[in-house]
């Protein structure tokens, strides 16, 4: 979370600068995204932060919950509502006294509802915020993310890369409305998750302390706030360049090919694009991490081999990639602003 916070903060210091900034889908007693915001709160001049949970008995597997000692030792402690309410977390201010604005700081009651972000109730502290940073559920990404640009709010969330392929997604990363954040670009990514749940992943993992982890591939940022690795422009080789001296051997000394259904040419690597090219080119979808606008233009998306893609139809009526009769993985549409020669 600091990697990619500090990468909006170097592009520009005064990002969070008198910004309320709402943590929509957290348990703020050990989120990471709290504890974050919390203790930067004056170093990022945040006006003021907002972080809400949802509670255990609004989820339809539901596993059981044992209150925390920071809740069960609190003033506001309520063990009837403890199931069925989400909480809020609010700091704006130093209610200790000692100086410091930090997590010592955050005020919380509990919610009227269960905290779940399409309630009236969240959908006001949407309103209110400034910027919207959260890791959402990823089975409700489409939403979610609705729901962020339905009420035109910057934001910077977790999801997986194949989201780039959602119809609800593409043309927000077409139009650049939306891109990729910058510090995560491949490999997994692993988050701690509470003690009741159910270690069931493919990769997990239990700290000497007895805290859960568990592994995700391909996760990615989403944003529309700025970075400067969005300006810096890929540097690439000519075409007869990577057929001479590519690492890859898809084209080193064959060439690129065309689709049969696209005026395209298939490129499998995004280090492989040819500068001198002024066509249309077929990248990867991971071609994301490393898109300048400066650079490229997005022509549109062809749907492949997996869910979901948000394709464009041919005249064929085939949609995908195909090269040689056989579909190939689903593939971005680009062009060159200025062909290198």
């Amino acid at each position: 979370i600091q990697k990619e916070m500090n990468a909006y903060l170097e592009y520009n210091p005064d990002v969070f600068r008198d910004k309320t900034v709402l943590l929509p889908c957290d348990d703020p007693e050990w989120s990471n995204f709290t504890k974050y915001f919390a203790q930067n709160f004056e170093a990022l001049g945040l006006k003021k932060l907002i972080s809400t949970s949802y509670a255990p008995d609004s989820k339809p597997d539901a596993i059981p919950y044992q209150p925390t000692l920071f809740e069960m030792e609190s003033p506001g402690y309520d063990p009837e509502k403890t199931q069925t309410k989400g909480k809020i977390f609010t700091l704006t201010h130093d209610k200790t006294g000692d100086n410091v604005i930090n997590v010592d700081d955050l005020e919380w009651s509990y919610l009227e509802g269960g905290g779940d972000f399409r309630s009236e109730e969240i959908t006001k502290l949407r309103d209110e915020a400034d910027i919207i940073v959260t890791n959402p559920p990823f089975s409700l990404f489409r939403e979610f993310l609705a729901w962020l640009v339905g009420a035109d709010k910057d934001f910077v969330i977790l999801g997986n890369v194949n989201a780039i392929t959602y119809k609800e997604v593409f043309p927000l990363i077409k139009d650049n409305k939306m891109w990729l954040g910058q510090s995560i670009s491949s490999g997994d990514r692993e988050f701690r998750v509470p003690d009741s749940y159910p270690l069931n992943a493919a990769g997990w993992r239990v700290d000497e302390e007895g805290q859960k982890f568990i592994r995700v591939k391909g996760v990615r940022w989403f944003t529309t706030l700025d970075h400067g690795r969005r300006h810096e422009p890929l540097s690439l080789m000519t075409e007869a360049d990577n057929i001479k001296f590519s690492k890859h051997k898809e084209v080193k000394g064959i060439g690129y090919q065309k689709y049969d259904n696209y005026d395209a040419i298939e490129v499998p690597f995004t280090d492989s694009i040819p500068s001198d090219y002024d066509g249309v080119l077929g990248v990867p979808i991971t071609f994301l991490d490393k898109y300048s606008p400066e650079q490229f233009a997005i022509v549109g998306m062809a749907a492949g081999n997996i869910r979901g893609l948000a394709g464009i139809p041919t005249s064929t009526g085939k949609d995908g990639p195909y090269m040689g009769g056989k579909l190939k993985y689903g593939r971005i549409l680009i062009k060159h602003k200025q062909v290198t020669k």
